[in-house]
């Protein structure tokens, strides 16, 4: 019976994954190099209903946390969201902790003058040494190859 009430309590509203940093408009891109958007998804964002609002925010999620997820590990999430709420950086609880922390590295990197110990993470042994910044253009390049992907496969019409 839970279950059931949960599933049917009401949808709560989806903020725009925006993270202030839009390559579609400016650029021209069809995936933003900010929050990962089709330029479609930026352009039609507030003509969309909540559950398409979801789905493309879910498909962001599950893309980002899959790839930071083999990178990084967070060691101290109430360290992390402490740092959020420093940066005022909109973090939503029901996303994952590491969408959150892309979002935060991606707007905030500069600003971390201690490392990631700062912000309750550190590197996966596979990728210690490695730079972050190179690590974060490399995620970036990943995610922007599975959103073409999924672009491809759902979006574009077959021939």
């Amino acid at each position: 019976m839970r279950r059931w009430l949960a599933y049917n309590q009401p949808m709560k509203p989806v903020r725009t994954p925006c993270i202030g940093i839009c390559s579609t408009t400016s650029f021209g891109d069809p995936i933003c190099r900010g929050c990962k958007r089709f330029s479609h998804e930026v352009i039609h964002w507030n003509t969309f209903t909540e559950p398409q609002k979801q789905a493309v925010q879910a498909r962001i999620n599950l893309f980002t946390t899959q790839l930071m997820s083999n990178k990084f590990r967070i060691v101290s999430q109430p360290k992390l969201e402490q740092v959020l709420q420093d940066f005022r950086v909109f973090y939503d609880p029901d996303l994952s902790p590491y969408f959150w922390l892309h979002q935060l590295l991606q707007k905030h990197l500069h600003r971390l003058r201690g490392g990631l110990s700062e912000i309750g993470v550190e590197l996966l042994p596979a990728w210690q040494g490695q730079d972050v910044r190179d690590l974060l253009l490399r995620v970036n390049d990943e995610l922007h190859v599975l959103s073409e992907a999924h672009h491809q496969r759902y979006f574009r019409p077959t021939e």
